[in-house]
């Protein structure tokens, strides 16, 4: 689903994304979001900020309230402060306005992969990773907290298995980059993963200055303490 009151934005992604093989659903405003999430399964969103009505952040709010697919937000050029209420309010990632279409393609396609990774019906049941209370099932995205669900995005969700699959290990900064979006040939702004991990630290009660699960190893990256 593409969100943009701008018609020529949404039909220039629309026809990208579509050159790709996807299904692509055109919505102008907020209200016509609303609907299409009531008929139709979607497997990922891209709403613009400014929206008549309602606005996208709002709009990204509704959807984590039933939905993990995969959000990205378009923000105007040099928003910063968008950008990271995006991310905390549920998003995975963002563009810039202007942006080149290619790009947001391929960032499509990494969150798509990731997500469907993370929810195919072919994986093993016995995939979970367990580690000091916490509990995360690749097959069905669900993450429990001394059994009491976390509800994570699925960017969240990622950030978490891969420090989970190297407790005490340090993983940096890149390496998440990677493995979050999967691609290198962009450049991401730090505060991505800042952002991400404050948001996770939030919802697991953690604390930054005494951290129980989530450290910061400064100039580096983050780790899970055995």
């Amino acid at each position: 689903m593409v969100v943009d009151d701008e018609k020529e934005i949404t039909d220039l992604v629309a026809l990208y994304l579509e050159n790709e093989n996807f299904t692509v659903y055109r919505c102008y405003s907020a209200q016509e979001a609303l609907d299409c999430l009531t008929q139709q399964k979607l497997d990922l969103a891209v709403l613009d900020v400014m929206l008549p009505g309602m606005s996208g952040f709002d709009l990204c709010r509704k959807i984590r309230e039933k939905n993990t697919f995969p959000v990205m937000m378009l923000t105007a050029k040099g928003e910063e402060i968008d950008k990271i209420t995006g991310l905390t309010l549920g998003a995975d990632d963002y563009m810039t306005k202007p942006f080149l279409p290619l790009e947001l393609v391929a960032r499509v396609k990494a969150q798509l992969r990731r997500y469907k990774r993370y929810n195919t019906p072919n994986q093993p049941e016995e995939e979970l990773i367990e580690h000091s209370g916490l509990v995360l099932n690749l097959k069905t995205h669900e993450c429990f907290l001394n059994e009491k669900p976390l509800s994570l995005t699925p960017t969240e969700f990622t950030i978490l298995t891969l420090l989970c699959r190297k407790p005490g290990c340090v993983v940096s900064s890149e390496e998440l980059f990677h493995g979050v979006w999967g691609e290198e040939y962009y450049q991401k702004n730090n505060n991505t993963i800042t952002v991400h991990i404050r948001h996770l630290r939030e919802k697991m009660g953690d604390s930054f200055e005494n951290p129980k699960y989530i450290k910061t190893v400064w100039g580096y990256g983050y780790k899970i303490e055995k």
